[in-house]
């Protein structure tokens, strides 16, 4: 038997290893198992899957490699459709090449979905998220407990734009008809913000009625549909199923009216913020461009829910698509607004929202200490960072346009009714400087939470003097009312209804002095489109 030289042993393992190689690349490519593998080993490799794929909506939470690198900015989020700004700029919940925020900016970004309340603090408090969810409306009740990890919020993600309802039972018709009634809500979350709100618009206080407390807004919703409650505040499309599931019941008030009360902010440690501006920049404006690419294009706003449907367990892209009409995804002239950088802005910002809801909590008994202020918790560093984001795609929301009041509108039953006194000199309907302040304290606020709602202005008399004289006076001093909110605030003159009711209106007896005070007063009104 003759012995192969060293040059054919050569030539011999060369021809094997071919073999192998150009074998095991067939398989690789022409076979379903062997796509299936290369599959597998490119996501293990590189951390990617296409946007929308089950590995994505999988890793949203399990986390891939780029998921897990101490570089990837982690961002906790809820189930929402108010934070599709970044989902959609990222390409999907999971660090990946495909990513805007990669391709565009070098940077790497996850979102991970943390319904439970709870859950999501410890998250954040132990790092595995960078970024987490809050509003700023609520955050007052938790930022002190929370003073430790030195909580900033660096900025705004969306208004809620009818994702937040109170639903009520059949009888219940205005805000003066929840005295004394079952209300089901979260405690301490924006929906117990959206009912002290809209108490407060009827001159009422959650004391006036019935909390019955709930774990979370779809519980509340479950306690409505088996009738334990005479109202509930729930999520939408919860609030469609509660009028479907009890006669006669309907949607008192939603955020769409309410537009500016709940307004989802992330917040960041100081001590990350310090050492990752940079990137923070960069996730600042990729989001904000998401989201204004969102806000102009049905097509992108279908591939957002897109995203959000392969993430989301049990939802559908119609679902998502009505999830995200529901909000109003914030740009970056929305941001320069709500951390008070336009000094021409006069809606709600940040600072007003969270200050007016510590004192409401705190006066509730829900806060013992003071909150940190406004200047401590709130960090619009990467916001002044951005100068990119201009033209009208990038601009602020401008105020909603009213046509002039029909004859029903001016009749119409009111959502909510605020009473108000303000006192002008006999016979006179100028206001002055302490009217002015009255007005400001008791009334602005609202008007400013509800900017989408029509307001009725109304003025009322005692019955001194003539009937005709009085509706007449009393006609002129709600005018100069809803003049000075004109005026003072630029919101649209369209809004208001103006009317004088002179005597015919009393809520006390006028044949008292008591009386007569309380009949001599200015009704503010919610009114419905």
């Amino acid at each position: 038997m003759s012995r192969l030289t060293t040059f054919s042993r050569f030539l011999l393992t060369l021809a094997i290893v071919a073999a192998i190689f150009f074998g095991g690349k067939y398989l690789l490519e022409n076979t379903s198992t062997g796509k299936s593998l290369s599959k597998k080993s490119q996501e293990a490799a590189t951390g990617s899957a296409p946007a929308g794929s089950v590995s994505d909506a999988t890793r949203a939470n399990s986390g891939s490699a780029a998921d897990n690198d101490p570089n990837t900015i982690k961002v906790g989020v809820v189930t929402w459709g108010g934070y599709a700004g970044g989902q959609y700029f990222n390409e999907g919940f999971a660090a990946s090449d495909a990513s805007r925020f990669t391709k565009e900016y070098g940077i790497n970004v996850s979102f991970k979905v943390l319904d439970d309340f709870d859950a999501s603090r410890a998250a954040w408090k132990k790092d595995e998220v960078n970024l987490l969810w809050t509003t700023a409306d609520a955050f007052p009740t938790e930022a002190g407990a929370l003073k430790d990890f030195d909580p900033q919020i660096i900025f705004q993600a969306d208004w809620s734009r009818g994702g937040d309802a109170i639903v009520v039972r059949r009888g219940i018709n205005n805000v003066a008809d929840l005295k004394g009634k079952k209300i089901a809500v979260a405690e301490l979350t924006p929906s117990h913000s959206f009912l002290i709100w809209l108490l407060d618009a009827g001159g009422m206080t959650a004391n006036d009625v019935t909390i019955v407390k709930q774990s979370n807004a779809i519980d509340a919703a479950q306690a409505f549909k088996s009738q334990q409650v005479d109202a509930a505040v729930v999520w939408s499309p919860d609030d469609d199923a509660c009028i479907s599931a009890v006669p006669g019941a309907r949607i008192l008030q939603s955020t769409r009216s309410a537009s500016n009360i709940i307004a989802d902010v992330f917040i960041a440690k100081r001590k990350y913020i310090e050492a990752n501006k940079d990137k923070l920049q960069k996730l600042y404006e990729g989001w904000m461009r998401g989201a204004a690419e969102i806000n102009n294009s049905d097509a992108a706003k279908q591939k957002a829910a897109r995203i959000l449907t392969s993430a989301f367990a049990g939802t559908t892209q119609e679902m998502n698509v009505r999830s995200i009409n529901n909000v109003r995804l914030a740009t970056h002239g929305d941001n320069l607004n709500f951390f008070g950088l336009n000094p021409d802005y006069k809606g709600v910002n940040g600072e007003a929202l969270y200050n007016r809801m510590a004192i409401a909590y705190k006066n509730l008994g829900y806060i013992k200490d003071n909150p940190p202020s406004w200047r401590l918790i709130a960090n619009p560093d990467m916001i002044r960072m951005t100068s990119d984001l201009t033209g009208p795609t990038n601009a602020a929301e401008g105020q909603k346009t009213f046509a002039v009041a029909t004859e029903a509108q001016k009749t119409k039953e009111a959502v909510a009714t605020k009473r108000v006194s303000i006192n002008f000199r006999s016979g006179e309907y100028a206001l002055d400087e302490n009217a002015k302040y009255i007005v400001d304290r008791e009334f602005v606020p609202i008007a400013k939470a509800f900017s989408n709602s029509r307001i009725r202005v109304e003025g009322n008399t005692d019955n001194i003097g003539g009937a005709g004289g009085n509706k007449a006076l009393s006609l002129k001093r709600a005018q100069s009312v809803a003049d000075y909110l004109v005026t003072a605030y630029s919101m649209p003159r369209n809004r208001f209804i103006v009317v004088g009711n002179g005597p015919d209106n009393p809520v006390a007896d006028n044949g008292t002095e008591d009386g007569k005070a309380k009949n001599r007063r200015t009704d503010f009104e919610i009114v419905p489109e």
